[in-house]
């Protein structure tokens, strides 16, 4: 069965939810969408980092942007099984499936 959304909204505390084809629903947070995108910078950057690597000496300078919390800017369909999510921060490069997005999302009484 192929899974596809059938609504999508955004609560007053950011959260994102999409009900789905096979009836269920699923809850999203900016924070978490933004840490698991799956763009080939994304993960290359997790890949370098989940490794033992020495401790930077000097503390990363962030932009205003990566002081506020992050939150989902928009949300474009691409083609009939995915959605390109933007975020505050900037970045927008993910393309996320909905098989992923299904499989990442929490139930309601999860979330």
């Amino acid at each position: 069965m192929e899974l596809i959304p059938t609504a999508l909204s955004r609560h007053d505390d950011g959260k994102l939810r999409i009900e789905w084809s096979d009836g269920s629903v699923r809850i999203y947070t900016p924070a978490k969408l933004r840490a698991i995108c799956p763009c080939a910078t994304c993960r290359e950057k997790r890949s370098a980092t989940s490794g033992e690597s020495p401790k930077p000496r000097l503390l990363p300078v962030l932009s205003i942007a990566e002081t506020q919390p992050i939150q989902v800017t928009r949300m474009r369909p691409v083609g009939n099984y995915a959605y390109n999510i933007g975020f505050s921060d900037g970045h927008d490069s993910g393309i996320f499936t909905f098989d992923f997005l299904h499989e990442v999302g929490q139930s309601p009484e999860a979330a």
